[in-house]
């Protein structure tokens, strides 16, 4: 039931990983429950308050991350003068786990502010999780990244990667051609997939992240050859 909301497919890799983008007009609502294995969310611009679980409402706003266990039942109001745009990625039913994965989660701990999220740091790039393994969420991370004008080494991860671009412009170097990158940009990693994300602009470039299963952004093997780095 999206109570108003539209709702769009920007990506289905095929495996139960998908990431879909909700516009919330001022005064609509977007209601529903939260799929088999749960899903993760980022609002991206706008406001509006967010009733999850059995827990009391609360608002939501750019840069706030929410995690919903399978199963939770959610209805997020918005309540801004421009449209709420939300970031939801559904995760595979397989990796739902007890603990973060499940209903036991204290529901304080289903919302949090990318503001409040230690800085973390690999080589010259920033990232914050909001969430992942020991951080609220067992099933996957959910992360967002600042990568600088250059490019990095060529790597890749153990786990399945999905990309929105937030701001900036870039180039993504994987397999035989390069694509380019602007905000609203969505790319899939499979897992072993080498691969590097090149800032060609002059300002940062912000990336949402959400690996599955959860792993830290830090954690990668470099170049081609296997190298652990």
């Amino acid at each position: 039931m999206t109570g108003g909301a539209a709702v769009s497919m920007v990506l289905d890799t095929g495996t139960g990983l998908a990431r879909r983008l909700i516009l919330v007009p001022p005064g609509a609502r977007f209601q529903g429950t939260a799929g088999p294995g749960g899903e993760l969310w980022f609002v991206i611009a706008g406001r509006g308050e967010l009733a999850a679980g059995t827990g009391p409402a609360g608002p939501a706003g750019p840069g706030t991350g929410v995690w919903l266990p399978p199963g939770t039942r959610y209805d997020l109001r918005a309540d801004g003068p421009g449209q709420l745009r939300l970031d939801s990625v559904l995760l595979p039913a397989d990796r739902a786990s007890g603990g973060g994965g499940g209903g036991e989660v204290d529901e304080v701990e289903r919302v949090r502010e990318l503001a409040g999220c230690e800085v973390e740091v690999t080589g010259d790039r920033r990232f914050r999780v909001l969430f992942g393994p020991g951080r609220g969420c067992e099933a996957a991370t959910q992360f967002v990244g600042e990568i600088p004008p250059g490019r990095a080494p060529t790597h890749s991860h153990t786990y399945d990667e999905v990309v929105l671009v937030l701001a900036g412009e870039g180039v993504l170097h994987a397999g035989e051609a390069d694509r380019p990158l602007a905000a609203g940009s969505c790319v899939h990693l499979p897992p072993g997939t080498p691969h590097c994300l090149e800032n060609t602009g002059r300002e940062t470039l912000r990336v949402l992240g959400v690996f599955h299963p959860g792993g830290s952004p830090a954690a990668k093997t470099t170049g081609r050859t296997g190298r652990t780095g």
